[in-house]
């Protein structure tokens, strides 16, 4: 076994990056350009291969919005489940349709397939795009269907600040906790891509700012698929994972090729 992963407990999968938002905190940018989706079959292969040789704790859906896809959404957290993976999670801004018919069925779906804990996107950011009352339509068709949600809200520096954006969130959250849908801590935003661009004036850029929520290289506790199948500098469309778990390394140039 690699010794950079060994101690690896987490697999998340980014099913597209399309959105149904546009926010300005958003790391990811505008997401512009044709939409590239998750296979879902080959990330559920994928998945049963990592959870033969790893004690899985959690795997989580994300995008992008990953409900624009629950199909594929389903599958991988249907092969977690099979795996016995305890914490079957999706994050979401829970805007896929206004249709509430699409709703209940997405949220029935969902719990067919073993998810048991959803983290719903509402904030200031979300909701200068996203409305409300389909968010909150879905939030109780799956608390209805027993899966487990919680607001997984972003901040500029976090509850109780004093400016605009938090103020705002603070608002959206308590309608949510008089709904019974209680608030994790959530995360404070840092300048990468749209927040860079739109809320500069909230950060120092003459400092240097690094990405809070990044693995470290030497001790991979959780990996990240992208919709291109892309993950430790390999790709699973191409290449089996257990080679490219074999082959990764946090020092570029001393992998096995190398010769090192």
């Amino acid at each position: 076994m690699n010794p950079y992963i060994r101690n690896l407990n987490r697999v998340e999968f980014v099913v597209t990056y399309a959105c149904t938002g546009r926010c300005k905190h958003c790391s990811q940018g505008d997401h512009a350009g044709p939409e590239t989706l998750l296979d879902g079959e080959r990330a559920a292969q994928v998945l049963f291969e990592i959870a033969r040789d790893y004690q899985l704790q959690s795997v989580m859906t994300f995008g992008g919005e990953p409900l624009l896809h629950p199909e594929v959404v389903c599958r991988i957290h249907a092969m977690a489940a099979e795996c016995g993976v305890p914490y079957r999670q999706i994050i979401t801004n829970g805007f896929f349709t206004r249709d509430p018919e699409k709703i209940g069925k997405v949220a029935g779906e969902l719990a067919l397939s073993g998810v048991n804990d959803i983290l719903l996107s509402v904030d200031a950011f979300h909701q200068e795009t996203i409305p409300l009352e389909p968010v909150k339509r879905f939030a109780k068709a799956v608390r209805a269907e027993g899966i487990k949600i919680r607001t997984q809200p972003a901040w500029i520096k976090g509850n109780g600040a004093d400016n605009p954006y938090d103020r705002k969130t603070e608002e959206i959250l308590l309608g949510f906790q008089e709904m019974g849908i209680e608030a994790n801590d959530g995360n404070v935003i840092f300048p990468q891509g749209n927040a860079r661009r739109y809320l500069e004036e909230y950060f120092d850029l003459d400092r240097e700012w690094h990405n809070p929520y990044e693995e470290d290289p030497k001790d991979i506790r959780a990996v990240c698929f992208d919709p291109e199948g892309n993950v430790l500098g390999g790709n699973v469309y191409q290449k089996d994972i257990g080679d490219i778990f074999r082959e990764y390394t946090p020092f570029p140039g001393s992998g096995p090729e190398s010769g090192l």
